[in-house]
C-alpha cells in the first residue's frame, strides 16, 4: 500500500482528542469488561492445575482409562481451554469492540478528531 501525497500525519492533539472521547472510554470499558474477568478465570484455571499437581499427586495420578490419568487430562484441558478462550475472545472483538474501533480509525484517517467533528454515536450506547 503507497502513501499518497497529501497524506498528513496525525498530530498528539487528534490523538489526545480520540483518546479522551466517549467512543474510546466505551472501547476501553468494553475490552476489560471481557478481558479482566476472562484473564483471572483462566489464571485460577492454570494455577488449580498447578496446586493439584503439587499437592494432590494421588488425585492427579488417578487412573482413568488405560495409562491416561486424570493429570494428563488436565493438562490437555488447559490446552482446551486456551484455544476456546481465544475464539470466544475473536467472536467477542468483532461483535463488540472491533466497531468502534473501526469507527474511531475512519475518524483519525479523515482528521476528525483535529476539527472537533462530533461523533457518530453509532454502536456506542449497546
Amino acid at each position: 500500500m503507497s502513501e499518497t501525497p497529501d497524506r498528513r500525519l496525525l498530530t498528539p492533539e487528534e490523538y489526545r482528542e480520540a483518546q479522551a472521547s466517549p467512543e474510546f472510554q466505551e472501547l476501553k470499558r468494553r475490552f476489560r469488561a471481557f478481558a479482566f474477568p476472562m484473564t483471572v478465570a483462566f489464571l485460577v484455571w492454570y494455577l488449580l492445575y498447578v496446586l493439584l499437581s503439587t499437592y494432590a499427586p494421588d488425585f492427579m495420578g488417578t487412573p482413568v482409562f488405560g495409562d491416561v490419568n486424570v493429570g494428563i487430562l488436565f493438562g490437555l484441558a488447559q490446552f482446551v481451554s486456551t484455544f476456546a478462550i481465544t475464539h470466544v475472545y475473536v467472536a467477542h472483538a468483532n461483535k463488540r469492540t472491533d466497531p468502534i474501533a473501526d469507527e474511531m480509525r475512519e475518524r483519525l484517517e479523515h482528521h476528525e478528531y483535529a476539527r472537533g467533528g462530533a461523533a457518530t454515536g453509532r454502536d456506542v450506547a449497546r
